[in-house]
């Protein structure tokens, strides 16, 4: 989030029967919850509703730096000549497994919010490897040896695992080769 903790004011309806509804006003969440909910359930729309709400902020401030887009286009650039169909790269808040992912067909990339605070040599890394695979979209060996390319890709993958982020599918794609 932006540093300001949220207040909650819940509002219960006798008339809702199903539908949540929360609504930010400065640093308040007002939530609209049906009546007659046991506290534990109320407890977890709450919970779900505020961590919709400080995602979708934290996406805002991440994505309000076009560092993502400059360096995606720098690299296109450099190791593709500008041959890439990059139509939108941007960090998303529901990557917790994985530190990007790349739909080929679309020409859209995501960033794990996870990486935003980590050396720029490292997140140049996942660029690349994500943008490379508008070109191969496997982890074969064309693919790799265009990664590998960027000098810090050993470096950043090691720095990477050392973290607990893990490569399991390239991994496994690797080992099959």
């Amino acid at each position: 989030m932006t540093g300001n903790e949220l207040s909650i004011q819940v509002i219960r309806s006798k008339r809702r029967k199903k539908t949540i509804q929360a609504k930010l006003d400065g640093t308040k969440l007002i939530v609209y919850l049906p009546a007659g909910l046991s506290e534990k359930e109320e407890s977890q729309l709450i919970q779900k509703m505020k961590t919709k709400v400080e995602n979708k902020q934290a996406r805002t401030v991440l994505n309000g730096d076009d560092y993502l887009a400059k360096r995606a286009d720098e690299f296109n650039k450099r190791y593709f000549n500008g041959r890439l169909g990059i139509n939108s790269i941007k960090y998303v808040t529901n990557q917790n497994t994985r530190r990007g992912s790349c739909t080929p067909a679309k020409g859209t990339i995501r960033i794990s919010h996870r990486l935003a605070d980590m050396p720029k040599w490292v997140l140049d890394y996942v660029i690349m490897h994500e943008i490379t695979h508008l070109r191969y979209p496997d982890h074969s060996r064309k693919f790799w040896d265009k990664v590998n390319e960027y000098k810090y890709t050993e470096r950043a993958r090691g720095f990477l695992l050392c973290r607990g982020m893990k490569e399991n599918d390239e991994l496994d794609d690797e080992a099959s080769e």
